[in-house]
């Protein structure tokens, strides 16, 4: 999208979520009744994430021309995944020895939310093991991502390799991925209603617990936000200035459609279109790069789940008075690392994953339970540095030698 229309829909979208939020605390019943908005809203973005992802993982691929280029260029996008999820558990894990916001907080209440007993038998074996699905079919039904990027980059590579056989079905991919873009932009216009109605139907339905997020659990909400801030407009932003070679400010303010519509519908995966969209149209990254890198980030980079798991698990030692020690700790801080890995782009997949961390440090799952009233708030926040890390991923992995490499190859043999 580009010039004044996209202007005035990222106003719109900010007005519509100042206005829901307003509005869903004044006049619940009436947001309520408009909940289905939003919901088409959102569904219309997920319609469209499958064949978007498939598509333009396989272009990506495609694109770079040699596929053994490839194994440099993953390699490298999976490095600075790793790098920027470990600095933002570090901040994390820093700021809750500092700010210790458990002390003085009771456990009365807690409890073992539905979503998190469902998946609490669940292991990260069990995740390394779903990356190779039995039925892709089946795998793409359930919105399983990270098994459809896993084989849309096989699928891909051999592509690669079947010569003048592989070419009519590369432009198909090619065509299908233009025509999911086109389609994005169409869902456009219809966001800052759908963000109103999304905003203003999940501020009535918690009005409940906004006094919580005040009071009691002031200073563990603090404590997160504060963490994403650091990460997400100091650290990140340097490294974009650095690697990526983009002005943090421009970037950031052309990103800005994706960054609201990530905290209107607390998924990465359902903000992906629009992701692919302004950083290739607005923020002129290479289409390759930002093929390849995007949809991979919005499976495995999770910065911001990463660092809220590492702060929940502390908080709810402290309010268990649970002391954990260095070596406990660089546990918390390996197993938020690679459970955030396996986080999907939906909403509460942080929530499930922190099993994981809390299981890891002997830590009762029933802890869960006291920070869930005000997850659904926490859960916007750390899904929008999510989508704000794979942005700047994408600007950092353009900058590669291998796409340089691959432009002077093509130069030369032109």
């Amino acid at each position: 999208m580009k010039g004044k229309s996209g202007n005035y829909i990222l106003a719109g979208m900010i007005a519509g979520a100042v206005l829901g939020a307003v509005g869903g605390y004044l006049w619940g019943d009436f947001f309520l009744s408009l909940e289905f908005i939003g919901t088409i809203f959102l569904n219309a973005l997920k319609m469209v994430v499958i064949p978007l992802i498939i598509a333009s993982m396989i272009v990506g691929v495609t694109s770079l021309g040699d596929v053994r280029k490839l194994g440099g260029i993953t390699w490298k996008t999976i490095l600075y995944y790793l790098v920027t999820t470990s600095i933002s558990v570090l901040i994390g894990l820093i700021l809750v020895n500092i700010i210790r916001p458990g002390i003085g907080v009771g456990s009365i209440g807690s409890f073992i939310p539905e979503i998190v007993a469902e998946s609490g038998k669940k292991t990260l074996i069990d995740v390394l093991v779903g990356l190779i699905p039995a039925n892709i079919i089946q795998a793409a039904s359930e919105t399983n991502v990270l098994p459809l990027i896993v084989f849309s980059l096989l699928f891909g590579g051999v592509l690669t390799t079947i010569g003048e056989k592989g070419r009519p079905v590369i432009a198909f991919f090619e065509g299908l991925n233009a025509a999911i873009m086109k389609l994005v932009i169409i869902i456009l216009y219809f966001a800052p209603v759908g963000v109103l109605a999304l905003i203003g139907s999940i501020v009535a339905q918690n009005r409940s617990s906004l006094d919580q997020l005040a009071s009691g659990m002031g200073f563990y909400i603090l404590t997160v936000i504060l963490g994403l801030f650091i990460h997400g407009v100091i650290i990140l932003p340097i490294i974009l200035k650095i690697f990526g070679k983009k002005h943090p400010g421009t970037y950031f303010i052309n990103m800005g459609q994706a960054l609201a519509t990530a905290f209107s519908t607390a998924s990465s995966s359902a903000t992906l279109p629009l992701t692919m969209e302004l950083v290739v149209e607005k923020n002129r990254i290479d289409n390759r790069a930002a093929s390849f890198v995007l949809p991979l980030g919005a499976t495995i980079n999770m910065d911001g789940t990463a660092l809220y798991e590492a702060v929940a698990a502390l908080f709810i030692a402290q309010i268990y008075g649970v002391e954990l020690g260095a070596g406990q700790q660089v546990i918390v801080f390996l197993t938020a690392t690679l459970a955030s890995i396996g986080a999907a782009g939906i909403p509460h997949a942080g929530t499930v994953t922190m099993v994981f961390v809390l299981a890891a440090v002997g830590l009762p799952l029933e802890g869960i339970g006291l920070i869930w009233a005000i997850d659904w708030f926490l859960d916007r926040c750390r899904t929008t540095v999510n989508v704000w890390g794979d942005a700047v991923g994408a600007a950092v992995i353009a900058e590669t030698a291998e796409l340089d490499g691959l432009d002077v190859q093509r130069r030369t043999s032109a």
